[in-house]
């Protein structure tokens, strides 16, 4: 899952270089690939037009050309990319939208993402993303505070969402993140019987060489990949899990728990070998983020209520919904 400051696609520098963010996400997968995540909101872009770039010299690893395409992103890598031919894309406008805020002080923003929203502007969604209404949100802040996310979820993926105000706490929690001392716990209803009651796994992942949309398992290479789960109850062949990240990878959970035969009830892109449950999306539910306030040092766990249609789906199969923290 990506940690830092949403940003922009700036206008080109006046070196005519424009410097390409690498996250969490990006570490330890091909340059290529890197690139082509980071634009895949510019028209035209591909992979194979990426490559050309590479072996032209337009895209520099920490300010030395691309050794090649295949290269593999290291934390704190700088990547530089020849900015010609691309446009820029304007700074996302604020938007009147209604938040549903779990918790909120002076450093940090927890809000309650309802599936079907996008979370970040791109090219198919400039407007009427949950960053859109954040910048609204944060209207009223202290000047140089600005919304940076620090979780994200897919647009169909409801929950937790966790934002910062300024840079400081960013940079605190990102550290905490790393020493994997945040506690992320979803809720999921999969198709099976998962056995054992609990469990670990732990496989490592990366982007699918054919679909860069999607990821898969992977034996060679990839990013360590680590999802503990705890099956909360069973009916009529489907299961409500409770799934912690210890690491935030791309998919995660869909793809660990699809892999071990549990596809999530929903999941078209990773469930499709799943027995029939009609759910319109994946039953996934970002429930409940625990840390330790970066400036107060208060223990927090945010929870964010089931919805009224993964409710519904339980009540459906005959599963009780699950209370408290």
């Amino acid at each position: 899952m990506s940690r830092t400051r949403y940003r922009t696609r700036a206008a080109p520098r006046p070196d005519g270089w424009r410097i390409v963010p690498v996250d969490r996400g990006d570490v330890g997968i091909r340059v290529d690939l890197v690139l082509l995540r980071h634009l895949a909101d510019e028209p035209g872009v591909s992979r194979a037009r990426i490559q050309k770039w590479i072996a032209a010299g337009r895209v520099t690893v920490n300010g030395e050309p691309a050794p090649r395409i295949a290269w593999r992103v290291a934390a704190g890598d700088v990547l530089r990319l020849q900015t010609r031919d691309l446009r820029g894309r304007s700074r996302p406008r604020p938007e009147p939208m209604a938040l549903d805020v779990l918790f909120e002080d002076g450093h940090l923003l927890a809000v309650n993402k309802p599936a079907g929203l996008v979370v970040h502007p791109s090219y198919k969604h400039a407007g009427g993303t949950l960053f859109n209404g954040l910048l609204w949100h944060a209207a009223g802040w202290p000047s140089g505070d600005a919304p940076a996310l620090l979780t994200r979820l897919d647009k169909m993926t409801s929950g937790v969402l966790l934002i910062a105000k300024r840079s400081a706490v960013v940079a605190a929690l990102q550290r905490e993140m790393r020493a994997e001392r945040i506690e992320k716990d979803y809720l999921a209803v999969v198709h099976g019987v998962p056995t054992p009651a609990r469990g670990t796994i732990d496989l490592a992942l990366d982007r699918d060489p054919w679909d860069r949309r999607k990821v898969t398992v992977t034996d060679r290479g990839g990013q360590r990949a680590v999802t503990r789960y705890q099956r909360l109850g069973a009916a009529n062949g489907v299961a409500l899990l409770r799934c912690r990240l210890v690491t935030g990878r791309m998919h995660q959970i869909r793809v660990h728990l699809a892999h071990r035969g549990w596809p999530l009830v929903g999941d078209s892109t990773y469930g499709l070998s799943g027995p029939s449950v009609p759910f319109p999306r994946q039953a996934l539910h970002a429930w409940r983020v625990a840390l330790t306030h970066p400036v107060t040092g208060d223990a927090l766990a945010i929870v964010a209520p089931l919805p009224d249609d993964l409710q519904a789906l339980l009540g459906t199969v005959g599963l009780a919904v699950p209370g408290g923290d």
